[in-house]
C-alpha cells in the first residue's frame, strides 16, 4: 500500500497522496479497466506516464472505496463521470495526489523540486513577487509560488488566466507548512483564496478549496 497522506477537512473535502512504489502490472491489477481504459493507458509511449495514469485511478479508488471513471472537459479539467465530486489531480515524479469535494471548488498542485525553476521564474512571477523570494530558500519558495498559481489556475477552471497578469501571490515567508494568500483577477472574477502548503520528500504541495 502506497497511500502516504490522507486527510479530511470540513466533512466534505478529502486529500490524498500516493507514492508510486509499484510496477505497471501491480497497479493495473488493482483496477477494473474496460477496453477503452486499456487502450488509453497502453497508448502512452512514456512508461512513467502509464504509472501516473494508473496511480491516479488507484488513489481515487482508495479514497472512494470503488473504481470510478475520470473524464475531462474542454480545458482538460478532470471530472468524475457521475459528477458527485469536484476533483483536482496532480502528479510529479513518484507522487500522485487528489483533492476532492462534493460541495466546494478545489485546486491542487505538487511538484518535485530541482534547479530548473531558477531559469523560468520570471515567466510566471510578477516583479514584486520575485523581489519577495527568500534567497536562503530560493528553490522551495519559487516552487511554492508555482504550485500556488497552478492550484488557483485549476480551481478557476483554467479559463482566461495568465500566471503573471491574472494571478497574484501575497508575500510570505516559506516554512515547512503554512498558508498562502492568492488572488485571481480576470474577466470572470476578482477573488481572494487562502491556500495550504507543505513540503514532503523534496516535493512542494499547495492545495485549496472554497
Amino acid at each position: 500500500m502506497a497511500l502516504i497522506v490522507r486527510e479530511h477537512f470540513n466533512d466534505d473535502v478529502e486529500f490524498g497522496v500516493w507514492e508510486i512504489t509499484e510496477d505497471y502490472n501491480n497497479l493495473r491489477s488493482r483496477l477494473l479497466l474496460d477496453e477503452r481504459d486499456i487502450e488509453t493507458v497502453e497508448s502512452f509511449k512514456n512508461h512513467q506516464r502509464k504509472l501516473e495514469w494508473l496511480s491516479v485511478r488507484t488513489l481515487l479508488k482508495e479514497m472512494l472505496g470503488k473504481d470510478s471513471k475520470i473524464v475531462y472537459g474542454p480545458e482538460r479539467k478532470p471530472y468524475l463521470h457521475n459528477n458527485l465530486y469536484n476533483i483536482s489531480i496532480s502528479h510529479s515524479k513518484n507522487l500522485t495526489s487528489i483533492l476532492m469535494s462534493k460541495k466546494k471548488r478545489v485546486g491542487l498542485d505538487l511538484e518535485y523540486m530541482d534547479t530548473k525553476i531558477l531559469r523560468i521564474a520570471d515567466k510566471f512571477l510578477r516583479p514584486e513577487e520575485l523581489e519577495n523570494i527568500d534567497k536562503t530558500k530560493e528553490i522551495y519558495h519559487l516552487y511554492l509560488h508555482w504550485c500556488a498559481k497552478e492550484a488557483l489556475y485549476k480551481i478557476c477552471d483554467k479559463v482566461d488566466i495568465n500566471f503573471v497578469n491574472n494571478l497574484n501571490i501575497e508575500a510570505f515567508k516559506p516554512k515547512e507548512n503554512g498558508l498562502i494568500i492568492g488572488r485571481v483577477n480576470n474577466s470572470y472574477m476578482n477573488e481572494r483564496f487562502t491556500m495550504n502548503y507543505f513540503s514532503l520528500k523534496n516535493y512542494a504541495i499547495v492545495w485549496c478549496y472554497k
